[in-house]
């Protein structure tokens, strides 16, 4: 049996380059060598961004007059990653896969009335091992000012408010999609959020729940052993993989934020050559207004032309020696 999965990640500000061009395929080379480039053209959008997931984040907020204070720290979007075992969507076939990322896109419209004005992009990958569909939004809530007027706000930690939030988002995902007709289980209730993207987008579900089974399993096994020794193995993997984890946030965020910095370069270098052929046409255009003018000068008081140019020249090199 295969089973609903829907994931969450929170981004700041700095994530947002990084994220758009991973979503939209906007990269020249990918470090996830699960990504099948002559496939990305398969991919398709439920809702397609007009622009960068920032700017996009800068127009909504002023649009909508979106409160909450952003800084640095803050989570600014959200992104869903909604996919089923590679399995279940060829025995579905390829029409209702379709129906199942465009029934997933209304869940998550709907859910914690969040509304679609709010969804940035909905990006349907089938250039991976397993088809799944990023779902990038920005968390708003709606609430009451101290003078008791609506207001939209731009608020992660309320969005996702409650110690069992998470677990309430797979609930109500899985009874949504069954309700719609998708023969998924619910599957394990333990937390399935600390699996890393990239390997919930390669394994499937089903394999996930039975990792846990297995673990369980064998520790039970291996308690009647001994204890003392398992126990240290296992806070000695632990301590590793935790360790392992944070470097490899902290190089990801370093990437990201280089490449952000880069992005930013290029955007600027591009404006300075905008600025540099406006002045080239500018510097022509009054060139040719000059050499018009003494033309006519000339013309109309019967005078030379170069000499005209001449006795100018001259004037203006005088006025020079004068100012230093």
């Amino acid at each position: 049996m295969s089973y609903a999965i829907i994931r969450n990640t929170n981004y700041k500000m700095k994530n947002l380059a990084g994220i758009y061009r991973h979503n939209e395929r906007k990269n020249t080379n990918y470090s996830n060598k699960d990504i099948n480039r002559q496939k990305s053209k398969l991919n398709y959008s439920i809702k397609t961004p007009y622009s960068t997931y920032e700017k996009i984040f800068r127009d909504l907020k002023s649009k909508y007059n979106l409160k909450g204070m952003i800084k640095k720290v803050s989570n600014v979007m959200c992104e869903f990653i909604i996919t089923s075992d590679k399995e279940f969507f060829e025995s579905i076939g390829e029409e209702e896969t379709k129906r199942y990322f465009q029934t997933a896109y209304k869940f998550v419209a709907n859910y914690n009335n969040l509304g679609e004005d709010f969804i940035v992009s909905a990006k349907v990958h089938l250039d991976e091992s397993t088809p799944h569909l990023h779902i990038v939004f920005i968390p708003v809530v709606y609430k009451k000012d101290k003078n008791g007027n609506k207001i939209s706000k731009i608020a992660c930690s309320e969005y996702w408010k409650g110690k069992d939030s998470y677990r309430k988002l797979q609930d109500n995902f899985y009874s949504y999609m069954t309700k719609s007709g998708f023969n998924l289980e619910r599957g394990n209730k333990e937390e399935n959020e600390h699996i890393p993207i990239e390997k919930l987008k390669k394994i499937t579900n089903y394999e996930v729940q039975e990792m846990f089974k297995e673990t369980s399993h064998t520790e039970q096994e291996k308690i009647t052993n001994d204890l003392a020794i398992i126990r240290e193995d296992y806070k000695r993997v632990i301590h590793k993989f935790n360790t392992l984890a944070s470097r490899y946030t902290r190089v990801k965020n370093i990437v990201e934020e280089t490449m952000n910095k880069a992005e930013k370069m290029q955007e600027e270098n591009l404006e300075l050559k905008q600025e540099n052929q406006r002045l080239k046409t500018e510097n022509s255009r009054l060139k040719n207004y000059i050499d018009k003018t003494f033309e006519y000068v000339s013309l109309l008081f019967d005078f030379s032309k170069d000499t005209l140019k001449r006795l100018v020249t001259s004037f203006i090199e005088e006025l020079k020696s004068k100012d230093r």
